[in-house]
C-alpha cells in the first residue's frame, strides 16, 4: 500500500459561535435543569471558547414558522372548543393564544438550510484541494463523500459531481455514515483504489455541519455537553497512486477495528425536531479499547524495531480529550512527548466529526514538517469502530 496525500484544503465554519452565547442560551432556557448551577464549569472543562458554524447560533435557536397549532389546524381545534362550549370570541381568543405559542422548528425547516450550506462548503473545500494539488476538475476519476448529520438522498457526491462537473464516467463513493472516522477511513479506501490503480485521481470531500444537532428543547446534561463541542467544516484532499509534486504525505498501511456491542453507546436520532446527538457516558471507556487495539498493531508491525520506532506526530481524532489523556498515558514510556499537540490544537475550537483529522492534518502540515516524519492517524466513530494509518511526510 502506497498512496500520496496533498495538502487538504479546510473550510471552516464562517459564524463564530462564542461558547459565552451558548451558556447564556441554555441557562436562560433551562433555568431549572439539575445540571444549572454547575454549567460555568461545565462549559470551561471544554476548553473551547469559540467554534464556527456554517450557519449562525439564531439559525439553530429560532422557533418553528408554524405556532402551537401548527399539527393540529386552526380549524380542527375551532370544532373541537365549540364542542365543549366555548363561545364565539371565546374560541378566537384560545385560538390566538395558541398560535401565538412558540413550536420547535420541524426536520424540514432545521435541515434544509444546513444541506445547502453543506453543499456549497464541500464545493469550496474541492476546488480548493484540487488547486492545492494542481490538477483540473477533469483529473478526478473517483470522489468520496462523507455528511453523517445532514442525511439527504442523493447526497454529497451526487451533488458535487453536478456542482464541480465531474467527467460522467468518475466513480462516486458516498459515504454518508462514517461520521467521525471519515477522515482517516475514506483515505483507507482512496488508498485501496490507487493501489488497484497507480494513476487513478481519488478527491475526499468531508462537509460537516455538526451544529444541526444543537437541541434547544433537550435538558439533559448529554444535550448540553453536545451544544458545547461541535464545530461546523469543510475539508478536502486529493489522493493519487503515484507521487506527485504537490504530495506531502505517503501512507503505507492501514488498520480498522470494530467493537462488538457498542452501535448503541454513541448515535444519532432523528425526531420531529431534527437531529439529536445521543451519546452514553460509557463511550470514553470503549473507545480507549480501540485505542488499545491500535497500539497493538503498531507494535506487532514493529516487532522487530520496537526500541527505536515511534511516530514523530500522531493525528488522533478519538472523540474528545479525555481519550487524548489515555493516549498519553498509554503511549511506550520512550515514545517522544508532544504527539499529540496538534490534536489538542484542533480540539480547541471544536469537534469537527470526520473533518477533524484532516484539519489536524492541516495544522501539522503548516507548521512544518521534515521528510522522513513518521506520521500516525487515528480515528474513532459510533459504532464502536475504528480507523488508523501510518504513513511517512515527504
Amino acid at each position: 500500500m502506497a498512496a500520496y496525500l496533498c495538502p487538504p484544503a479546510v473550510i471552516h465554519g464562517e459564524h463564530a459561535v462564542k461558547t459565552s452565547e451558548i451558556v447564556a442560551e441554555v441557562r436562560d432556557r433551562h433555568p431549572d435543569a439539575a445540571w444549572a448551577p454547575r454549567i460555568d464549569g461545565i462549559a470551561a472543562s471544554t476548553g473551547i471558547e469559540t467554534r464556527g458554524w456554517m450557519l449562525p447560533l439564531e439559525a439553530a435557536v429560532a422557533p418553528g414558522d408554524g405556532g402551537g397549532l401548527r399539527n393540529l389546524g386552526v380549524g380542527r381545534a375551532q370544532e373541537a372548543l365549540a364542542r365543549e362550549g366555548f363561545t364565539e370570541q371565546d374560541v378566537d381568543r384560545a385560538i390566538a393564544a395558541l398560535e401565538a405559542v412558540p413550536a420547535p422548528q420541524t426536520v424540514q425547516e432545521r435541515t434544509a438550510p444546513a444541506w445547502e450550506a453543506v453543499q456549497s462548503y464541500g464545493e469550496r473545500a474541492a476546488r480548493g484541494a484540487l488547486q492545492i494539488a494542481g490538477l483540473d476538475v477533469a483529473d478526478v476519476d473517483c470522489l468520496i463523500t462523507s455528511h453523517s448529520t445532514t442525511p439527504a438522498l442523493p447526497g454529497l457526491d451526487v451533488a458535487l459531481a453536478n456542482k464541480l462537473a465531474l467527467r460522467s464516467d468518475a466513480m462516486l463513493l458516498p459515504a454518508t455514515q462514517w461520521a467521525c472516522v471519515a477522515g482517516t477511513r475514506s483515505l483507507a479506501l482512496a488508498a485501496d483504489l490507487v493501489a488497484a490503480d497507480p494513476d487513478r485521481v481519488v478527491l475526499v470531500v468531508i462537509s460537516e455541519a455538526l451544529s444541526t444537532t444543537y437541541q434547544p428543547a433537550d435538558d439533559t446534561l448529554e444535550s448540553l455537553i453536545v451544544r458545547l463541542l461541535f464545530a461546523d467544516t469543510a475539508v478536502a484532499t486529493v489522493v493519487t497512486g503515484r507521487p506527485r509534486r504537490e504530495s506531502v504525505l505517503r501512507l503505507d498501511a492501514a488498520w480498522h477495528h470494530t467493537l462488538p456491542g457498542t452501535q448503541d453507546l454513541h448515535r444519532l436520532e432523528t425526531r420531529a425536531d431534527g437531529t439529536h446527538f445521543v451519546m452514553d457516558r460509557r463511550g470514553p471507556r470503549a473507545v480507549q479499547e480501540t485505542v488499545t487495539a491500535m497500539w497493538e498493531w503498531l507494535r506487532t508491525r514493529y516487532q522487530d524495531d520496537p526500541d527505536s520506532w515511534h511516530p514523530d506526530v500522531l493525528l488522533a481524532h478519538p472523540g474528545g480529550t479525555r481519550v487524548l489523556e489515555y493516549m498519553e498515558q498509554t503511549m511506550p514510556d520512550t515514545w517522544p512527548s508532544g504527539l499529540l499537540d496538534y490534536s489538542r490544537d484542533s480540539y480547541a475550537s471544536g469537534n469537527r466529526g470526520g473533518a477533524a483529522v484532516f484539519d489536524i492534518m492541516r495544522r501539522a502540515h503548516d507548521a512544518g514538517q521534515k521528510p522522513g516524519t513518521r506520521a500516525v492517524l487515528y480515528a474513532a466513530a459510533p459504532g464502536l469502530t475504528a480507523t488508523a494509518l501510518e504513513g511517512e511526510w515527504l
